[in-house]
């Protein structure tokens, strides 16, 4: 297999090109690297799979100029090769720092590389950002996505898996969350392109024979997370002796969902299509447990050994007081099923925020 995975330098994205090539897929990444959260840490994430910083930018004129929107026609295959970077760690794994708005850069990775199977996962995330810059969230998952569809299906992809996400429930008070559920009331515009995404993968499906699947993912934390999520921001506070926002009061349940049992359901799904069959399938992906957020607070604080005040605070707009996947039809087709309990979870997640901030400590020193 040779798989393209956007978004590689993303939280998800990174855990999974480490799975892949070690199941020894050929792997190309790509992610654009914008400044949303700290791009040290997406940098970090890359030189842990042995991508060099410096090759990635090497060619700043030649980057700017490859996905900026007047590129030159004759940028082709040998500007291209200039941005694919070797990982040192992997053979089978490389890099290039490319935008999937710049559909003219993902037509010719598509035609050079050949590709048999992509994983979406470039997206501009964030519920409460959604509120604040709504134009980044139209053009990276909207945009951007439709320009995924049209190499994929140009180029004869055997199978795209693409990012979804719980937040397409939106208020929903049936629990759990069911994939037979209505989502045509989405509480945020965030929500609101992720299930623009899973309606244009059915048309393409439709249209061009194109598999597709979309995984609606249900609060995914561990080592390398996001800073802009709850354990993050939490982690952080709890280290910095510093107070911590609980929204609703803490009134609110979360299906937590350990990055290695994630990055199980992706692969599963990746290479669970029959040959026969074109379909356009979504699946929840999530831990079928949820938890109250005091108590993934409380574990927080035990895993670090501290405790920190709390303020709490009310609903913020965009926000749901309860999330809960029913994940039998994954586990129906794929088996999946979620290993890592919460108590465990946040115990790896831990350890792993110490050692890493303390790297960031001796550098700075």
């Amino acid at each position: 297999m040779k798989i393209l995975v956007t978004g590689a330098a993303g939280f998800i994205g990174f855990h999974l090109v480490e799975a892949l090539v070690k199941e020894g897929h050929e792997v190309l990444g790509i992610d654009n690297i914008n400044d949303y959260y700290d791009v040290n840490l997406k940098y970090a994430r890359l030189a842990e799979s042995g991508i060099d910083r410096s090759k990635v930018d090497h060619y700043p004129e030649l980057i700017s100029e490859f996905n900026g929107p007047n590129r030159h026609p004759e940028l082709v295959s040998g500007s291209l090769n200039d941005l694919l970077v070797q990982s040192l760690k992997y053979s089978n794994y490389r890099f290039a720092k490319l935008d999937i708005t710049n559909l003219k850069g993902l037509e010719d990775l598509f035609t050079q590389e050949k590709f048999t199977h992509v994983v979406n996962l470039a997206a501009q995330a964030g519920v409460r950002y959604s509120i604040e810059n709504p134009h980044a969230y139209v053009q990276s998952n909207l945009v951007g996505y439709v320009n995924i569809l049209e190499c994929c299906r140009h180029n004869k992809i055997e199978h795209l898996v693409y990012a979804s996400s719980s937040s397409v429930y939106g208020a929903n008070a049936k629990i759990p969350f069911s994939e037979d559920d209505r989502v045509d009331h989405p509480v945020s515009l965030y929500a609101a392109t992720k299930k623009s995404n899973e309606l244009m993968a059915y048309t393409y499906s439709h249209l061009y024979n194109l598999p597709t699947t979309g995984l609606r993912f249900f609060t995914v934390y561990g080592p390398w997370g996001r800073p802009d999520m709850a354990p993050m921001l939490f982690a952080n506070a709890i280290m910095k002796e510093e107070p911590i926002k609980v929204f609703n009061n803490g009134e609110m349940k979360r299906d937590f969902t350990f990055i290695s049992d994630i990055v199980d359901g992706v692969m599963k799904s990746l290479f669970a299509i029959s040959d026969n069959e074109v379909k356009a399938e979504v699946y929840n992906i999530g831990n079928s447990s949820p938890v109250d957020l005091m108590e993934f607070i409380d574990i927080l604080e035990k895993s670090l050994e501290k405790k920190v005040q709390k303020n709490f605070m009310p609903m913020q707009m965009g926000d749901v007081k309860v999330t809960y996947a029913d994940t039998s039809k994954l586990s129906n087709v794929t088996n999946y099923k979620p290993k890592v309990i919460i108590q465990e979870g946040v115990k790896i997640f831990a350890e792993w925020f110490c050692t890493y901030k303390k790297g960031i400590l001796i550098e700075k020193d």
